[in-house]
């Protein structure tokens, strides 16, 4: 039996990914480069790298403080790379997103609601962001963010630059 071997990457080092084709069994084809597109990407710019019906992933270079985001549906966010804090305040007022406003919002100043807590997010650590709150990311050293959401007005899509070079 041949021996497989996961590496990860960091925006540090990386393998720009491709399509490996081993024996026509789905779960040996690879491909990633997130890392290039973070490397790539202005701070917590939210570029489109996968879709799964109505959800996509969005590659988040983490650097600094983000704004503060809400969204009328749970997100998910997943730290590739370096250390990031997750704050959170319940949302009140205009901060809460109407159901059929799909995708993360950004909120004006900072938020009027209550402190709820926050998280660390380091390589492989993933945390909800949920439905009913504003939240900020904010990267102790830089890294990379995997995020789950519904296409909104901040995805950014890039296909031609990122899938074609």
């Amino acid at each position: 039996m041949s021996d497989y071997v996961t590496v990860f990457g960091s925006l540090d080092d990386y393998e720009k990914g491709h399509i490996e084709i081993i024996n026509d069994r789905p779960q040996h084809y690879t491909f990633s480069n997130v890392f290039e597109v973070a490397g790539n990407s202005a701070p917590y710019e939210k570029v489109a790298v996968a879709r799964n019906l109505e959800n996509v992933i969005e590659v988040l270079r983490a650097e600094g403080e983000s704004d503060w985001f809400t969204c009328s549906h749970d997100e998910f966010a997943l730290a590739m790379d370096g250390e990031i804090e997750v704050h959170f305040h319940k949302a009140e007022g205009e901060e809460v997103v109407a159901e059929e406003d799909e995708g993360t919002r950004k909120i004006e100043g900072d938020p009027s609601g209550p402190k709820m807590g926050w998280v660390v997010l380091k390589r492989g650590h993933q945390a909800i962001l949920p439905k009913g709150s504003v939240y900020q990311y904010r990267a102790r050293k830089l890294g990379v963010i995997l995020q789950q959401t519904i296409q909104g007005p901040f995805t950014v899509e890039k296909w031609a630059d990122i899938c074609l070079t």
